[in-house]
């Protein structure tokens, strides 16, 4: 069984910065890769940024420069640097991982459980 975890989540001012992480645990073989999607009220889920696990990165247009998504390989963990934070920002931000197990070597795609990042004044 895999499981992915999220910290960083909260309540920061407009412009502000914070960052996500989320760990992958449990019965890996590899991980093709990592991500963070978000849900805002009455909106549905969309991308923000992905990462595979040669390195390339896709972001969402309305958080490209602002926006920086990385990977601790060894750690299984993926980071989400959000930088210039606007009230439209706000969400809660999901983790995603399409990770191959070590036991039946099938690819899934895992979700988080979400955390919620408020940008408010």
């Amino acid at each position: 069984q895999v499981q992915l975890e999220e910290f960083g989540g909260g309540l920061v001012q407009p412009g502000g910065s914070l960052r996500l992480s989320c760990a992958a645990s449990g019965s890996i073989f590899s991980i093709y890769g990592m991500g963070w999607y978000r849900q805002a009220p009455g909106k549905e889920r969309e991308l923000v940024a992905v990462i595979s696990s040669s390195g390339r990165t896709n972001y969402a247009d309305s958080v490209k420069g602002r926006f920086t998504v990385s990977t601790d390989n060894v750690k299984n963990t993926v980071y989400l640097q959000m930088n210039s934070l606007k009230p439209e920002d706000t969400a809660v931000y999901y983790c995603n991982a399409d990770i191959v197990g070590a036991t039946n070597r099938r690819r899934v795609t895992y979700w988080g459980q979400g955390t919620q990042v408020t940008v408010s004044s």
